[in-house]
């Protein structure tokens, strides 16, 4: 249900105006009056302030949720002409504070969750189980750069995890082929040497540790081409003295 509703956040964009679905089960701001408005302020501080004194990211995520409804509750009653000048005046100013916490627990929350999934990646054993853990990691960033795209923090961690991710489909194409080349199968060894080529270049890696690992694997790949020419050289030797005799 979390990943269902990130996804949904994500197709929709940062639309104030968002409402969840009737399977998120929270509480909702359902009515614009003022007196619902101001409950549903101390709502969010409440929350907010047991989100803050909490490790667990999920909390903020809630609290996130709450601003949304505050402030597409809070834009209906703006548009009604039920409020007088200084209440208009008091809401804009609440809504100045909502976007502000908004912000905070979206962000704290894109940061702890994707931090605790990307060490959960770095623990797993099995190579699809890395990737897959780190994609869920990147995911909760991208969820997050859709409502804030300038943030530098968020652009850096999702780089890094993509980093992170290209570097475990190398490194499990490199150990393929060392295995292969430490048997002699140097012809399967250079093909699988060549698909981690393949995963360096698509993959979003620093310039100088994408140049050196290309270069790396190209001696190697030399270094089989040289063992596979002398195997062969050798096999025909040995047919021609077979021949010989």
């Amino acid at each position: 249900m979390r990943r269902a509703w990130t996804r949904y956040l994500l197709d929709q964009g940062s639309d104030n105006s968002m409402h969840a679905s009737g399977e998120h089960k929270r509480p909702a701001v359902k009515s614009s009056s003022s007196s619902l408005l101001s409950a549903a302020w101390r709502q969010i501080q409440k929350q907010g302030a047991d989100a803050d004194a909490g490790s667990n990211p999920e909390p903020h995520f809630d609290v996130f949720h709450l601003c949304q409804d505050y402030l597409a509750s809070s834009e209906e009653a703006l548009r009604s002409n039920s409020l007088s000048a200084d209440k208009r005046n008091s809401l804009r100013a609440a809504q100045e504070r909502v976007r502000s916490l908004q912000k905070h627990h979206l962000l704290t929350w894109a940061r702890d969750s994707s931090r605790s999934l990307t060490y959960e990646a770095q623990q797993r054993a099995r190579t699809s189980e890395r990737i897959e853990t780190a994609n869920r990691a990147l995911h909760c960033l991208e969820s997050a750069l859709q409502f804030y795209p300038q943030e530098t923090e968020l652009q850096e961690s999702s780089l890094a995890i993509r980093e992170f991710i290209a570097s475990v489909k190398v490194a499990h194409w490199i150990e393929l082929a060392e295995r292969s080349a430490f048997k002699g199968h140097y012809r399967r060894a250079i093909d699988r040497y060549k698909d981690a080529l393949f995963y360096i270049d698509r993959g979003e890696m620093k310039e100088e540790i994408k140049a050196a690992s290309m270069d790396r694997i190209s001696r190697e790949i030399e270094l089989l081409q040289t063992r596979l020419r002398s195997q062969k050289n050798g096999k025909s030797e040995n047919g021609n003295t077979s021949k010989e005799s």
